[in-house]
C-alpha cells in the first residue's frame, strides 16, 4: 500500500524534484486486506502441508539412492519457492511497520503475520533438519546431481549449524516460542524507542531530529540535545534494562543447548567468517585506538578552541565546514555521479529506487530510525528507508543504503536461499557506495578550508564505522558475559558503557554525566548481537578494495559487480582473491587502517 505522504519536517518543498520520496509498497501487496495477500497466504499452507508430505522421513534414503539427488532437488526448488512467497509477506508486513510503529493497526497486521508464517513454516523445518543429519557421505553422493548442486552453497553454509543442532522437537519448540520470545521482546523496545519524545525549548521532538541537533554548530544547542536525549532515556531505562537482560538470557540459554563455546560463535557461522578473523580485526582496531580515534579527537577539540571535547561535541561541524542544506534533487545527482563514474551499470540500478518508488525518505512520528535497505524478495526488488535532514552526513548514508540497494538487486538472481550475503560482505557494497560518493564530493572542491573539512567528515564516518563498531561488539561482549552472573542493572551497564566508551574514543572527550545512558538507543544489541562488527569489517575491506581500483581500475568494475553478483555463493577468500586481498591474513586490516591513518595524517599536516 502507498504510505500517505507526511508534511512533516521537509528538507525542501522547493520543486517537485526535491520533494522527499515515500517508497510505494504496491509492488509487494496492494495492502493489508489485499486478496493476493490472503491467496498467498492459503497456498503456502497447502504447499507447506503438502511439502511435508510428500519429504519428511525421506532425504536419509533419497540421498544414497540412484538419481536421489534429482529428487532432493526438486524438493529444494518447491523449498526456495515456499521461501520466496513467506519472505514476501513478512517483507510487506516489516516494512510497513516501519513506516509507523506506533500505529497499533501496523503493529497488529506486523504481530499477525508473524504468528501466521510462523506456523506455516513449522511444517518446513524438518527439511533442514533432515538434510543436517545426512553424514558427509550421504551428503557427496548426493551433489553429484548437477540439479542438486545448485544448491552446494547454501548446503555448505546450512551444514556449518550441524554441530549444533538440537533434537527435531526442541528445534520445533524454539521456532513457535521465538513469536512469544526474542521478537516480542525486539517489537517491544522498537514500540518503546518509537514513542519516546525528547523536549527542547517546549517543543517535544523525536529520536532523530534530536540526534541530528548534536551536529548543530551552536555548542549551547548540542548540549540542549544531549540532556534531553539523556534526561528521556534515564525516564525509560528500567524498559530498556529489562529487555536486555531478557534477550542476553535467552541468548546464553539457547548457546548453551546448543553447545556453543564462545558467545559471538553463532553470529560468526552466520556471518560465514572465522572467529579468528574477527579477533584479528578486533585487535588490529583496539590497539590502533591511539593513533585513529585519540589522536583525531585531541585535534578536533584544538579546532574547536576547547580544551577538551564534551561527549556531545564530538559530531560537532568544523568551523570551517559547510552546513548548508542539500536539497533532495542535490543528493540524487551527487550519489548517481558518483556511481556513474565507477561503472554505468552500478548508477542505471540505483536509478531505480529514485523513479519508481523504492525509497522513504521523510521523517515522520513512529517511523523506524536510522537508515536500512531491505532485499525483500528475488521475485520483487529492494527497498531503502532513509531519515533525510539535508546533511552532508545524510547524502553519504543515502550513498551507503543505495550500495546495499544495488547488491541486493545484483545477487538476487541467486534465489531466495542465496541471495542474501553474510553481514561482513554485505556492508561492503554500502561502504564502497559511500566511498565512491565522498571521492565524488572531494574531487570536485579547491577550496582548501572546505577540503579539510570533508577530508575530517569523513574521517569522523569512518572512526564511527570502525573505532565506535568495535567498541560496540567489545561492550556486547561484556555485557553478555556480565549477564551470565545475573542480572545487570541500568547503573551496571552504564558503567561498562562509559568504561568501553572512555578506552575507544580516548582522553580528549569528557564523559559528562548523562551519556551512560546512551547504550539504549543502538538497536543493533537488540535485533542482531554482534551484528556491529559488520561495519568495521566491511569498512576496512572497502579501504583496501578501493586502493586496488585506485592503484589498477582497468577491470576493476566488472570485478567488483561480478562480486557482488555472487550474493551468497562464495566465502570472503574466494571473493577477494581476484582482488589480491585476503581478509585472513592479520596483517590485512592494517591496510584498511593505514587508510584512516593517513586521513588524519592529512589533517596533522594542515595544523
Amino acid at each position: 500500500m502507498s504510505i500517505p505522504r507526511s508534511p512533516a519536517e521537509p528538507v525542501s518543498a522547493a520543486s517537485p524534484r526535491d520533494r522527499l520520496p515515500v517508497w510505494d509498497l504496491t509492488d509487494l501487496y496492494a495492502g493489508t486486506d489485499s486478496p493476493a495477500l490472503k491467496a498467498d497466504l492459503d497456498d503456502a499452507a497447502k504447499a507447506a502441508q503438502a511439502f511435508s508430505a510428500s519429504w519428511r522421513g525421506k532425504l536419509e534414503a533419497l540421498a544414497v539412492a540412484p538419481n536421489g539427488g534429482d529428487q532432493i532437488a526438486v524438493a529444494m526448488r518447491d523449498y526456495e519457492s515456499l521461501q520466496d512467497k513467506l519472505g514476501r509477506v513478512m517483507s510487506y508486513a516489516g516494512l510497513l511497520y516501519a513506516t509507523d510503529n506506533t500505529n497499533p493497526v501496523n503493529a497488529k497486521f506486523y504481530g499477525d503475520m508473524q504468528e501466521c508464517v510462523t506456523v506455516i513454516s513449522t511444517d518446513l523445518l524438518f527439511f533442514t533438519l533432515e538434510l543436517n543429519r545426512l553424514d558427509d557421505t550421504a551428503m557427496s553422493s548426493a551433489l553429484t546431481s548437477p540439479a542438486l548442486a545448485h544448491y552446494a552453497p547454501w548446503l555448505r553454509d546450512l551444514r556449518t549449524m550441524r554441530p549444533y543442532q538440537l533434537s527435531d522437537d526442541i528445534e520445533t519448540l524454539l521456532h513457535e516460542k521465538s513469536v512469544t520470545g526474542r521478537s516480542a521482546w525486539n517489537r517491544l523496545y522498537d514500540e518503546t524507542l518509537s514513542r519516546l519524545t525528547f523536549g527542547i525549548d517546549g517543543e517535544m521532538k523525536s529520536l532523530e531530529a534530536v540526534l541530528s541537533q548534536l551536529t548543530d554548530r551552536k555548542q549551547d544547542k548540542r548540549k540542549q540535545a544531549a540532556d534531553a536525549l539523556a534526561k528521556t532515556f534515564s525516564a525509560n531505562i528500567a524498559t530498556f534494562t529489562l529487555v536486555t537482560n531478557t534477550l542476553a538470557k535467552d541468548k546464553e540459554i539457547e548457546d548453551r543447548w546448543r553447545k556453543f563455546a564462545d558467545i559471538a560463535d553463532s553470529r560468526h557461522i552466520a556471518n560465514c567468517v572465522e572467529a579468528p578473523v574477527v579477533a584479528a580485526l578486533v585487535d588490529a582496531v583496539r590497539n590502533s585506538y591511539p593513533q585513529l580515534s585519540h589522536r583525531y579527537y585531541a585535534m578536533k577539540a584544538k579546532w574547536l578552541g576547547l580544551e577538551k571535547l564534551e561527549y556531545w561535541d564530538r559530531n560537532a561541524p568544523l568551523p570551517d565546514a559547510d552546513d548548508a542544506q542539500i536539497p533532495w534533487g542535490q543528493a540524487r545527482d551527487t550519489v548517481l555521479s558518483a556511481y556513474r563514474g565507477f561503472t554505468p551499470q552500478m548508477a542505471e540500478i540505483a536509478e531505480q529506487f529514485f523513479d519508481k518508488g523504492w525509497i522513504d525518505a521523510p521523517l515522520r512520528p513512529g517511523k523506524a530510525t536510522g537508515a536500512f535497505a531491505h532485499p525483500t524478495v528475488p521475485s520483487a526488488h529492494p527497498y531503502v528507508l532513509v531519515n533525510y535532514q539535508g546533511k552532508t552526513r545524510d547524502v553519504m548514508t543515502l550513498a551507503h543504503e543505495l550500495g546495499h540497494g544495488v547488491h541486493q538487486v545484483l545477487a538476487a538472481k541467486q534465489g531466495a536461499l542465496m541471495a542474501d550475503t553474510p553481514l561482513t560482505l554485505a556492508e561492503t557494497a554500502s561502504v564502497f557506495g559511500e566511498m565512491l560518493t565522498f571521492r565524488k564530493l572531494l574531487a570536485d572542491t579547491t577550496d582548501p578550508k572546505r577540503r579539510k573539512a570533508m577530508i575530517a567528515g569523513k574521517v569522523e564516518d569512518m572512526l564511527n564505522t570502525v573505532v565506535r563498531q568495535i567498541a560496540f561488539y567489545t561492550f556486547e561482549r561484556r555485557i553478555h558475559t556480565a549477564r551470565r552472573e545475573g542480572e545487570l542493572t541500568a547503573e551496571q551497564i552504564g558503567k561498562i558503557w562509559l568504561e568501553v566508551q572512555s578506552e575507544s574514543l580516548g582522553p580528549a572527550i569528557n564523559m559528562s554525566e548523562g551519556y551512560e545512558t546512551y547504550w539504549c538507543y543502538i538497536s543493533h544489541f537488540i535485533h542482531a548481537p554482534f551484528y556491529v562488527y559488520a561495519y568495521a569489517f566491511g569498512d576496512c575491506l572497502v579501504n583496501s578494495l578501493y586502493a586496488v581500483y585506485a592503484q589498477a581500475s582497468d577491470g576493476f568494475a566488472e570485478r567488483y559487480l561480478d562480486m557482488l553478483k555472487a550474493g551468497g555463493t562464495l566465502r570472503h577468500k574466494e571473493l577477494l582473491a581476484p582482488f589480491g586481498l585476503d581478509a585472513s591474513d592479520p596483517a590485512f586490516w592494517d591496510k584498511g587502517l593505514s587508510v584512516i591513518r593517513g586521513l588524519i595524517d592529512e589533517l596533522e599536516a594542515t595544523e
